[in-house]
C-alpha cells in the first residue's frame, strides 16, 4: 500500500520548543526543590506533560495533591514562552510544499495540548497545510503509546500503513513503530549520533533535506 500521508509530531520538530520546555519545567520544579541534569531530563522527553510532572514530583515524595498545580503552571508558562521566544525549525516550510505538491493528506500528532499546537501552527502559518489535528493530551496514554498517531491517521482515513511520520524523540519514534508507520527520526544535533535511533526507517538531520528519492525508497 503507497503513502499518501503524512503526519508531524511538532514540539522539537517544527517549533524549538524543547529547550522552552526544559526551561519553563526548571522554573517551576525550583519551587519544590527538585532541580533535573540534561541526562535525567532527556529521558522523559515526548511525554505529556501530566506524565512527566507526575513521575519527576512523584520520585522527589512531593505530594499527587501537587500535581495538577504543578501541571498547570508549567503549561502555561511554556504557552507565554513559546508566543515570545519560539522559533521555526529548519526545513519546516520546505517539508510542508513537498508533501502538498504532492497531494499528500497532512496531520499532526503531538503531545502538547491542543491550545499549545493550534498557537505554533498559527505562529508557523502552516493551517493551510493540515487536514488533520491530534492532541495526546486527554488520552488515557501518551507516546510512546501509539494512540495519538492511530487517532489521526482515522481522523485522515489513512490506513496506519499509508502513513508516514516525522520525529525528534525515542518516545515519539517508538509511538510510530507500534502504530505500524513508517518512521523519520530528525533528532536533535546532541544525540544525533546515538544507536537508539536504528528502529526508525530513515534518519535525518533535517527536515530540510528530505527529498523525492527519500520518499521513493521508504514508499515500498
Amino acid at each position: 500500500m503507497h503513502l499518501s500521508t503524512v503526519i508531524f509530531d511538532m514540539d522539537g520538530l517544527l517549533i524549538d520548543s524543547e529547550p522552552l520546555w526544559k526551561e519553563a519545567a526548571q522554573e517551576i520544579f525550583a519551587e519544590y526543590g527538585i532541580t533535573l541534569s540534561d541526562s535525567q531530563y532527556a529521558t522523559t522527553t515526548g511525554l505529556r506533560t501530566k506524565e512527566f510532572v507526575e513521575w519527576w514530583l512523584s520520585r522527589h515524595q512531593i505530594t499527587a495533591t501537587e500535581y495538577d498545580n504543578a501541571e498547570a503552571k508549567i503549561l502555561a508558562a511554556v504557552m507565554d514562552k513559546v508566543d515570545k521566544r519560539g522559533l521555526v525549525m529548519p526545513g519546516v516550510n520546505h517539508i510542508f510544499e513537498f508533501f502538498s505538491s504532492l497531494n499528500f493528506k497532512i496531520g499532526i500528532a503531538s503531545s502538547s495540548s491542543l491550545p499549545l499546537i493550534h498557537l505554533v501552527v498559527n505562529k508557523l502559518g502552516i493551517g493551510k497545510y493540515l487536514h488533520a489535528i491530534a492532541s495526546a493530551g486527554d488520552l488515557p496514554h501518551g507516546k510512546p503509546h501509539p494512540q495519538v498517531y492511530l487517532n489521526c491517521a482515522r481522523t485522515l482515513e489513512t490506513p496506519p500503513t499509508s502513513c508516514i511520520c516525522f520525529e525528534d524523540s525515542f518516545n515519539g519514534m517508538i509511538a510510530v513503530k507500534a502504530a505500524r508507520m513508517r518512521c523519520v527520526i530528525v533528532p536533535g544535533p546532541e544525540h544525533y549520533k546515538e544507536e537508539r535511533w536504528a528502529a526508525a526507517d530513515l534518519k535525518l538531520s533535517s527536515l530540510q533535506n528530505f527529498n523525492q528519492l527519500h520518499l521513493n525508497l521508504l514508499d515500498n
